[in-house]
């Protein structure tokens, strides 16, 4: 989640509260309980500030007024209004709530409140207002319904903000993981995946009993690239022969293996070598330019399968072995089985 995102998210939740509010005004006015009416009305203001806050990006300063206020106001009621009503709970989910925007504080890299502190702070109100219900019971003796609707009500809030927030946490650290995921499977450069991740595949092929295929690409005289245009234009021909592998080769599993070599698993086919062949002719004619100066590329292809008696590095090694075998017999070329 972005702050953009998050904005949007503190808005709804600041207007979701303001109604609250309204609907607790009310409450209050019924049971009666003359002081939470009037101390709504500053209620209120704390969370129209609150849009100022949202809107000027100060959701820092928003944070704290918020859940100071909602201490206090958890204090407050509870004393006036005693446990039965359910006011206490709200301390069940702040905490939780805290910590979640202090992780979301660390994503977008904004300040934070010490979420340790402000839970500290939390118990407090909550044992303060505990120990004077408890010695001198509440100041307002409503009725055994509106306790019941009140604890109803005030439970659903609770349960309402600890499943949002819940949900919101799991999320994120889901889409974190696969984030995490891609980074450790991927290639930067050239989006293709990275030795990492085909060795995981390699693996995996090892254990079945299809007879699979292997390419080992090396583009010919990339050093010679390299120094006479530049280590950018380098990286445009690594870039470009990727989406001409990824075009060509949909099926197939391509994988930067290292510098300007690639892995590619083809899998069970009898034309794995026509296919790469189309490959090299497709390289060698095409028009590889870096501003404005045309590159010729080609490449040298060795292919191996997989065979029983093999390890996986003495397959891998099968094909590396062939890939040199056409570097030193001219390059440009598909060396296969």
């Amino acid at each position: 989640m972005n702050s953009s995102n998050l904005k949007k998210v503190t808005y709804t939740i600041n207007t979701i509260i303001i109604f609250i509010v309204l609907g607790m005004m009310f409450f209050f006015s019924t049971c009666p309980a003359p002081f939470l009416v009037y101390f709504s009305i500053p209620t209120l203001i704390v969370y129209l500030i609150g849009y100022v806050l949202i809107h000027k990006e100060k959701l820092y300063f928003y944070v704290w007024m918020v859940y100071i206020w909602i201490t206090l106001y958890m204090f407050l009621t509870t004393i006036c209004l005693g446990y039965n009503y359910g006011f206490h709970l709200y301390s069940l989910s702040m905490i939780p709530i805290i910590y979640y925007t202090n992780y979301m504080g660390y994503k977008i890299n904004t300040k934070t409140i010490n979420a340790g502190v402000f839970s500290v702070v939390i118990l407090l109100a909550y044992l303060g207002c505990t120990f004077y219900v408890t010695s001198f019971g509440p100041i307002y003796q409503g009725s055994e319904l509106s306790a019941a609707l009140f604890w109803i009500v005030n439970s659903i809030i609770v349960f309402f903000f600890l499943i949002y927030y819940t949900r919101l946490l799991i999320k994120n650290i889901i889409t974190s993981e696969d984030k995490l995921r891609e980074m450790s499977y991927v290639d930067r450069l050239t989006g293709l995946y990275n030795r990492h991740y085909m060795m995981e595949m390699l693996e995996k092929v090892m254990t079945a009993s299809e007879t699979d295929t292997v390419a080992m690409i090396d583009i010919d005289d990339f050093k010679k690239i390299n120094d006479t245009y530049g280590h950018n234009a380098g990286d445009c021909v690594l870039k470009k022969l990727s989406d001409i592998m990824r075009t060509l080769c949909p099926d197939v599993v391509i994988s930067r293996w290292g510098g300007e070599e690639f892995l590619l698993l083809i899998g069970e086919t009898s034309d794995a070598k026509d296919k790469m062949e189309q490959l090299r002719r497709m390289v060698e004619k095409e028009d590889f330019t870096f501003e404005g100066k045309k590159i010729h590329v080609t490449i040298t292809i060795g292919l191996a399968s997989k065979e029983s008696s093999q390890s996986l590095d003495q397959w891998i090694q099968s094909a590396d072995n062939r890939l040199y075998a056409g570097k030193n017999n001219g390059k440009n070329a598909v060396i296969g089985f």
